[in-house]
């Protein structure tokens, strides 16, 4: 068995593949700016469609109904589409409501769980704030990473094993410093305190963990076995702490879009309501930057009318990109790697 060493790639950013850039408007850049960008690229694209056509704007838009048609399909498109994104809230912001049996069930589960994170991280209360929670796990685990690395240091052993846990333990403990950093004075509802635990590569970390207990059961002293086995168990309670703040952060986003929606629901309408009845391209007449009037005006009323779909689709956006980045729980990689540690087996 040989220990194979590579460039570590433990945050969100050194593991996505493709353009970062994309991967920064999914998920770092503020909704309200990706909603502006995607309207901007529609509007744009009215302006330039429009003008470069070879019948002008008010030819193309009198000949027959488009205008009319568009904004009666947009009235009925944002009526139906805000009803049904409330409906599906409503739906999965229901789960939290259940009978006093269920409740106390769920009071139940957090308290254990949060007693074992307490005995994990060898404090007597774990902290109640998420970003103060995460920390102290996450800088547990380094704290177990520091007692295995000085079991290493007064146990005689092979050198090959010692440079695989010296490489193993110094990736384990450089990440959690940096994901700890990122932690500090996270507030919960920004997607900071999320990006921080997505940051942190548990599970490769805790698939290396055990699959060095299995592959070196033999050379292992009792004391660094079991220093290992707590700073796998460590890492074990991770995974359910990140998808809980997770579900929590997924339930804040659907509130938080919800009342977004509504807020934009009724002027948009409004918007298209009047276009609908009143904006006739035939009476609108000039010029403005050598762009005919009627295709400002067709922009902007469009623009306005599906800004509930741009807001629907730029807090959907980071939604899917977190729940693809974190599909499975527990040392599952669903992706091609290429880690600091790993062991051939013979």
């Amino acid at each position: 068995m040989t220990a194979e060493n590579g460039e570590s790639s433990d945050t969100m950013r050194e593991r996505a593949a493709g353009d970062t850039r994309l991967l920064w408007l999914l998920l770092d850049a503020n909704r309200w700016l990706v909603t502006a960008l995607l309207s901007a690229v529609l509007f744009c694209s009215i302006l330039a469609v429009g003008h470069l056509h070879p019948k002008p704007p008010r030819t193309v838009l009198t000949s027959g109904d488009p205008v009319e048609t568009m904004f009666q399909a947009l009235i009925t498109g944002t009526i139906t589409g805000v009803t049904l994104v409330l409906t599906l809230s409503q739906l999965v912001l229901s789960q939290e409501l259940g009978a006093v049996g269920d409740q106390r069930d769920r009071m139940d589960g957090a308290m254990q769980f949060r007693a074992d994170v307490a005995d994990a991280v060898d404090t007597p209360v774990s902290p109640a704030e998420p970003s103060a929670f995460l920390r102290s796990l996450v800088r547990g685990t380094a704290e177990r990473a520091e007692t295995v690395q000085s079991a290493v240091d007064e146990t005689t052993i092979d050198e090959d094993l010692t440079a695989l846990l010296s490489t193993y333990l110094d990736d384990v403990t450089d990440n959690a410093d940096e994901v700890t950093d990122q932690l500090e004075g996270g507030t919960f509802g920004e997607f900071d305190v999320i990006k921080a635990a997505l940051n942190y590569n548990y599970s490769w970390k805790l698939y290396v963990g055990r699959r060095i207990r299995e592959a070196y059961a033999d050379e292992l002293s009792d004391e660094l076995d079991d220093s290992l086995a707590e700073l796998v168990e460590t890492l074990e309670l991770f995974g359910p702490a990140r998808e809980h703040f997770k579900t929590l952060y997924f339930q804040w986003e659907l509130s938080e879009l919800s009342r977004t929606l509504l807020y934009v629901a009724i002027p948009a309408l409004t918007v298209a309501v009047i276009s609908l009845l009143f904006f006739h391209p035939g009476n609108v007449a000039g010029a403005t930057l050598g762009v005919a009037d009627v295709l400002w005006l067709l922009a902007a009323t469009t623009t306005l009318a599906v800004l509930p779909f741009t807001i629907l689709l730029s807090y959907i956006l980071r939604i899917v990109t977190i729940t693809k980045r974190t599909l499975a729980i527990g040392p599952f990689i669903l992706r091609e790697t290429d880690r600091s540690v790993d062991v051939d087996w013979e």
